[in-house]
């Protein structure tokens, strides 16, 4: 009998259709609310993606999953509730997000903090959401978006890691960390198959976009660690893995039931006894020239349009041209963020507004890379860059500029939205920080990261000495040095900052937009954490 190795995931849903995703353990047809589709096969795994269309608008729908016939989920044991489609109405969302989550047992010595225990990430806080959200409906949000390193490929947890043992001598590189796509599929699983996690996919549609641990830390962050990293004999084969197992775990479900259909590899995917050979070279491609793909995409949420950019893959790195997206994906982010809206989001892994500290020190280091202070001093600052992950917004000022006069270009015009809101992870810190426009529209950036990692103390204390008044007093100097004016906007941070694993939720409506962000207390040794409030604000 066939059976269900993943999920189901709820991917997209609106008001009229959505897609569930599945990962089986032999080819199969898959059922779900009427609607077949035939497994498609990549290296040996097999899934399907399962659009159904016709639904009616605000309205919930129990569903089951069945595999040539026979019901598989939920099972017959199964004590939690069944897994639901809610299709949408008119009217406002409600967003919630977060990034950053490691997967690790959730038990001591893992749920602790890192300064109890090295090996700690604290409670799980997408763990604590679900679990809360069993307990009252009324918390189900609309969306969860999750902003980046859904995995980390390059910090296994011990259980893939021991997988990876079993299957490859791991004193050759990459060690333990994962080599190829059949490692990224442990990988996903592991994250994915704890039972209140699997619960929540299932219920609650869910979009995601990479970050760098997704494939490798400092993934892309600049072009001489691309050529070096190229140079290594086993990149090839993680990078391909990396591309291939993101197309298919994360990005074929951000996209609707329509976009599917026009999408001709994925019809080729479809249609090929086994299309890993076809990925590879889609994957090779994307690597070499990303033009070749849009990972980035946007979702309608009645009143809300959220627009989810890719920051990692559309990177130009050539130094005298270096920006954070490509003009191709330029063009296709400010076309949709003229579009009429009640509320706009921009959804970038990276934060675009950082501490202001923060933010000069990678304008200065990106002005000494390009040979401000001499090729001796380049060399060293390229090393600070990759030492110190130097590579937010601000550390590419051409595409941090465009940024900037984009989002306020939307809050100033004519019948333009009521916020605009950018929502960011990445960092293992949160905060809420507010740019200064000349309009009603405020602009906001939310961090909200991690939602399961642990701060080291010692990079605790360095960071609030860095962002604090000896911290800003240096970073100043050194832009100047280097030549550098002040810049021209001005932000503030408006809320304090968290080191706790937490989630965020957004809720815009006509009556405005509401933030909130939870952070994770383990009360038990054992079982899920609980949530509790930590930033509340109107941001209209």
């Amino acid at each position: 009998m066939v059976d269900l190795v993943l999920g189901p995931l709820q991917r997209f849903a609106d008001d009229t259709a959505a897609t569930v995703w599945v990962e089986t353990d032999a080819p199969c047809e898959v059922s779900v609310l009427g609607t077949t589709a035939r497994t498609f096969c990549v290296h040996g795994h097999h899934y399907a993606l399962v659009g159904i269309t016709d639904l009616q608008p605000s309205t919930t729908y129990a569903y089951e999953v069945a595999l040539d016939g026979a019901r598989v989920w939920p099972p017959d044991d199964y004590d939690l509730p069944a897994p639901v489609i809610r299709t949408r109405g008119d009217g406002g969302a409600v967003v919630t997000f977060g990034s950053c989550r490691g997967a690790a047992p959730l038990e001591p010595p893992w749920t602790l903090d890192r300064a109890q225990d090295p090996r700690g990430l604290g409670p799980d806080a997408l763990t604590a959401y679900a679990n809360r959200m069993i307990g009252d409906p009324r918390e189900w949000p609309d969306l969860l978006l999750l902003l980046g390193d859904q995995v980390y490929a390059d910090d296994a947890s011990p259980e893939t890691r021991a997988f990876i043992r079993q299957r490859r001598d791991t004193s050759q590189p990459p060690g333990e960390e994962i080599a190829d796509f059949e490692e990224y599929t442990q990988l996903y699983r592991e994250s994915w198959s704890t039972p209140l996690v699997r619960w929540l996919l299932s219920t609650v549609p869910v979009a995601m976009i990479f970050d760098d641990h997704d494939i490798i830390d400092d993934w892309n962050i600049s072009q001489h660690w691309r050529e070096q990293i190229r140079a290594a004999a086993w990149w090839r084969e993680r990078i391909i893995g990396g591309l291939v197992s993101y197309w298919i775990y994360q990005h074929l479900g951000n996209l609707s039931p329509k976009a599917l259909a026009d999408d001709d590899l994925y019809q080729q995917v479809r249609a090929a006894d086994d299309a890993g050979d076809l990925l590879d070279a889609f994957a090779d491609a994307a690597d070499r020239d990303p033009e070749t793909v849009r990972w980035s995409f946007d979702r309608r949420l009645g009143d809300v349009h959220l627009i989810v950019v890719d920051s990692r893959a559309a990177r130009v790195l050539i130094e005298d041209r270096r920006d954070m997206l490509d003009e191709v994906e330029w063009r296709w982010l400010e076309a949709l963020a003229s579009e009429s809206c009640r509320h706009l989001l921009i959804g970038t892994s990276l934060p675009v507004l950082m501490p202001r500290s923060v933010h000069d020190v990678e304008r200065w280091n990106q002005q000494v890379v390009r040979g401000g202070w001499g090729r001796r001093a380049a060399r060293f600052a390229e090393q600070v860059r990759q030492k110190s992950d130097l590579e937010h917004w601000p550390a590419f000022p051409r595409g941090f500029e465009r940024m900037i006069r984009l989002v306020i270009d939307a809050a100033t015009r004519p019948g333009g939205p009521e916020t605009v809101t950018l929502l960011s992870g990445d960092v293992h810190h949160g905060y809420v920080a507010r740019l200064h426009v000349d309009a009603d529209t405020p602009v906001h950036q939310v961090v909200a990261s991690p939602m399961r990692q642990s701060v080291p103390p010692m990079l605790l204390k360095a960071y609030r000495v860095g962002v604090g008044l000896p911290g800003r007093a240096v970073a100043r100097v050194l832009a100047r040095l280097a030549g550098l004016r002040p810049s021209p906007f001005r932000w503030d941070r408006v809320s304090r900052t968290l080191f706790d694993n937490h989630v965020a939720t957004i809720n815009a409506d006509s009556r405005g937009a509401d933030l909130r962000i939870e952070t994770a207390h383990q009360t038990r040794p054992y079982g899920p954490a609980e949530l509790r409030p930590a930033i509340s604000m109107r941001l209209r």
